[in-house]
């Protein structure tokens, strides 16, 4: 019965992983706003109510499998061992997603992961989206902090400055990756650049930019 369960269970993802691609696809071929969910379930070979079984509207065909990811920090902060800071929690967890090159801090050498990216850049209503699921992993984040600290004021500002130091740095790893520099070389200069903007997280703006 397990085994039939796991067999059931991997289809359910291959389905939802093929409807998913197909999507995607169709949408960097033509345009999101030139797709309909009728085409993605013919390409994909599946009816339009299945589509909509696995994926509750159309902008949930790019934002499903990846709308987790804006959570990353609060749980870098919840899931942390005694004795670590958040600004260490959150630059270890960037520095594993790194090792991993996981396409949610723009490393992935499968075109795919930049095709999802190129669809979400030039669709309004995605971008609206992406804004907006950001902007709940930053509150999210200052939750977890004020819930330990007891302070939701500073716990805001330390968690807009932790999402805009890891945000920072992920563009910073598209912006080379569009430029043609190597994966390999990207992740290898990512620990000291993470180094660099943690620090100004952690030690303040004190004598950031000071006149001589």
């Amino acid at each position: 019965m397990a085994e039939a369960m796991g067999l059931r269970e991997r289809k359910k993802l291959q389905t939802a992983m093929r409807i998913y691609r197909t999507a995607v696809g169709l949408f960097a071929e033509k345009g999101f706003d030139n797709v309909s969910v009728q085409e993605i379930a013919d390409a994909a070979d599946v009816s339009k109510m299945t589509v909509f079984n696995y994926f509750g509207t159309k902008e949930d065909l790019v934002f499903s499998p990846i709308e987790e990811h804006f959570g990353d920090l609060a749980r870098a902060v919840r899931e942390r061992p005694s004795g670590e800071t958040a600004v260490d929690a959150v630059r270890r967890q960037f520095l594993e997603l790194v090792e991993n090159r996981d396409p949610s801090v723009g490393l992935h050498s499968e075109p795919f992961a930049h095709q999802v990216r190129g669809v979400v850049m030039e669709t309004p209503v995605l971008m609206e989206r992406a804004f907006l699921a950001a902007q709940k992993g930053t509150r999210d984040l200052a939750a977890a902090l004020a819930e330990e600290t007891g302070d939701l004021t500073l716990a805001t500002i330390a968690a807009a400055m932790l999402s805009a130091a890891r945000n920072a740095l992920v563009e910073e790893h598209h912006r080379r990756a569009e430029a043609g520099d190597s994966l390999d070389d990207i992740a290898a200069a990512a620990p000291r650049h993470a180094e660099r903007a943690f620090a100004l997280v952690e030690h303040g703006l004190a004598d950031y930019a000071r006149r001589p």
